[in-house]
């Protein structure tokens, strides 16, 4: 049976900046894979080469289609979201037409109505200039404006980074409720706290290729993958 995304023997670049070095690793359909890696690891650029931000070759096919060479707004529409690290919601523009913009096109199971009740303070907010948000509330608009594009599989990049603690419990319910949908997820975490406990299985990353990955139950009996891969000043 073919995984949903299949990537093998990947390589990116930023300009002549070699990236990723053969990354190989499939996820199946609602599977929930946390990446976990140090900073510099090249966590982010196996995310930007997915959704077609940076030059890659190699494999990389979503329900057996290549992605790679694809333009971002092509890759959406096969049914990939993307939720990026600096969240990169539109600043002048309010809430709600930042998630007019999200909306699929022909319709979508998560409406707008959804992702504010999903995250209330959308609602609340709904007029005002997303610039003007918190960090933690444009996290949560980064996340309702990908999800109302009714993606069946979703990169998100250090979700919880900077967040509140109240803040990181709303974005991690989000999170279950993606995955109580069926949606697959690729979430690149260091909160191992919630990696452990969305997670089907953990992949980490350590010089641009991926030195591990199995359930979370392996991942906590190799504490040698934790000690040089993940472990700071090790």
């Amino acid at each position: 049976m073919t995984a949903l995304l299949e990537i093998e023997g990947l390589n990116a670049w930023y300009g002549s900046s070699h990236v990723l070095h053969g990354v190989s690793l499939c996820i199946d359909e609602g599977e929930v894979v946390v990446l976990a890696g140090r900073n510099g690891s090249g966590r982010s650029t196996l995310a930007k080469a997915l959704m077609g931000l940076v030059r890659a070759e190699g494999v990389a096919n979503y329900r057996g289609v290549s992605i790679l060479g694809k333009r971002p707004h092509a890759i959406a529409r096969m049914g990939l979201g993307y939720v990026p690290e600096q969240r990169d919601v539109f600043p002048t523009l309010s809430v709600r037409e930042n998630l007019l913009l999200g909306i699929k096109r022909g319709g979508s199971s998560f409406d707008i109505a959804n992702a504010e009740q999903l995250f209330p303070i959308l609602h609340e907010r709904k007029a005002v200039k997303a610039g003007l948000l918190s960090g933690g509330e444009q996290q949560m608009l980064a996340l309702a404006r990908t999800l109302v594009g009714d993606p069946s599989f979703v990169i998100v990049d250090e979700p919880t980074e900077g967040l509140a603690p109240q803040i990181v419990a709303q974005v991690a319910a989000c999170l279950k409720s993606l995955q109580a949908r069926g949606v697959a997820i690729l979430l690149i975490e260091q909160r191992m706290t919630i990696a452990r406990e969305l997670a089907t299985r953990i992949a980490v990353m350590g010089h641009g290729t991926i030195v591990f990955d199995g359930t979370p139950n392996a991942f906590a009996a190799d504490e040698r993958i934790t000690r040089e891969w993940l472990s700071v000043g090790s």
